[in-house]
């Protein structure tokens, strides 16, 4: 752990927040896609957000299960006090370099080209930043300031809705409260008139003649039914259910330890070793344990993977602690190759968005993020690299296009 960096965060969260809102759909922002994200870099021993929570009641839950400590800076104090919150999250960024020379990494969350100077400053420090902020609400400026630059929208976990949220919150919150109310008085007549009826006229109880004549009539007697094995059709039911619940972990799994894989790649220049793997899937997930899965050690575990062609394992620098790497590129050539028929199957060319819908039609199982790949568009690329297919970006669609490439 000596040779970890150890990463402070800092969350602008206004800027955040706002960037999200406007930007992506209406969404909420979530923390967990950036402590994933910085999980493979090194070890977070500081998160701090910065905001008026008056303004974000819902998010400081969110955020306070992601262990993020809450800076509170009001804004309505009678004056103006539009930066306080900036300056304060700078005061304390400068103040953490001097105090504390074990923190490496400071990172800065945030799209805001005000930062620079802090962020230049802090690299005058020898430390390293990391920028994380919205695409389309972060300054040009910002991200030639950083040693690294991450976009929000395009970290794993980020699903940003088709369609804007808050629209659609709106109007199903009007229509559940109108069908509270009409409910409510439907239901409230119908009690009424029930009780009105139920009522006796002449403090008396006389049952209608309909039910008298039925009582006295003898009813006839109608075949048993044929009984059906219930325990048999339960248990086939478990069976089944135990099996899809098994694929859909196994998915899970191979999904977490592909993207986990592919982080360390992108974010280190050497191998990465079973035991760096381990460290970082615990940084993402503290109750992760192997042996939930029905394995002894690690190892084993790896050794499964490997058999499912999730992972390469090769000697590593230690006994016990070998290379872990995703397959080459070839591995997923069946992939890709679905991925031409299907295409093929669409005419002329087949628009991006809906395209991974078809491919799981011919095979259930597909996952693009299971071979390692970020988004489907990453593994259309990656195909297109591969010389499967072709891409190019049509504005009229406002969408990819995608062909079957001439061979």
């Amino acid at each position: 752990m000596d040779t970890e960096e150890r990463l402070a965060v800092f969350l602008d969260y206004d800027n955040l927040a706002l960037g999200a809102r406007d930007h992506l759909g209406g969404m909420t922002f979530d923390f967990k896609p950036i402590a994933d994200a910085l999980a493979a870099r090194g070890r977070v021993v500081v998160r701090r957000a910065y905001a008026d929570w008056s303004y974000f009641d819902e998010d400081r839950r969110s955020l306070t299960r992601h262990q993020v400590e809450l800076i509170e800076m009001p804004q309505r104090m009678g004056a103006s006090r539009k930066n306080a919150a900036d300056i304060k999250m700078v005061v304390d960024a400068i103040e953490m370099a001097f105090e504390r020379e074990y923190i490496s990494t400071f990172v800065m969350c945030t799209g805001d080209s005000d930062f620079s100077p802090l962020v230049h400053k802090l690299r005058e420090l020898n430390k390293r930043v990391i920028g994380i902020g919205v695409e389309n609400s972060t300054s040009k400026l910002l991200p030639p300031a950083c040693d690294e630059f991450l976009f929000y929208d395009r970290l794993e976990g980020v699903e940003i809705p088709d369609e804007p949220v808050e629209r659609k919150r709106s109007s199903n919150s009007s229509n559940r409260s109108t069908a509270r109310k009409s409910s409510g008085r439907s239901s409230g007549s119908s009690s009424s008139s029930s009780k009105a009826s139920a009522a006796p006229s002449g403090g008396s109880a006389t049952p209608p003649a309909s039910a008298t004549e039925t009582a006295t009539e003898p009813v006839p007697s109608l075949p048993e039914p044929t009984p059906v094995p219930l325990d048999v059709e339960a248990e086939l039911e478990s069976a089944v259910g135990h099996g899809a619940s098994s694929a859909s972990e196994d998915e899970d799994l191979a999904v977490l330890v592909a993207q986990t894989l592919a982080d360390l790649s992108s974010s280190s220049s050497g191998a990465v070793v079973a035991s760096t793997l381990k460290r970082t899937l615990l940084r993402k997930d503290p109750t992760f344990s192997e042996a939930d899965y029905g394995f002894r050690n690690f190892g084993e575990f790896l050794r499964y993977l490997e058999e499912r062609g999730v992972v390469q394992l090769s000697a590593g620098p230690a006994t016990g602690d070998p290379e872990v790497s995703l397959p080459e590129r070839g591995h997923a050539g069946d992939d890709f190759a679905l991925l031409r028929t299907v295409v093929g199957e669409q005419g002329d060319s087949a628009p991006l968005s809906g395209l991974k819908n078809q491919l799981r039609k011919k095979r259930p199982d597909f996952s693009e993020k299971a071979l390692g790949y970020r988004s489907f568009l990453q593994f259309c690329k990656a195909a297109q690299t591969a010389g499967a297919i072709e891409l190019r970006w049509d504005d009229d669609a406002d969408d990819y296009l995608v062909t079957v490439a001439s061979r």
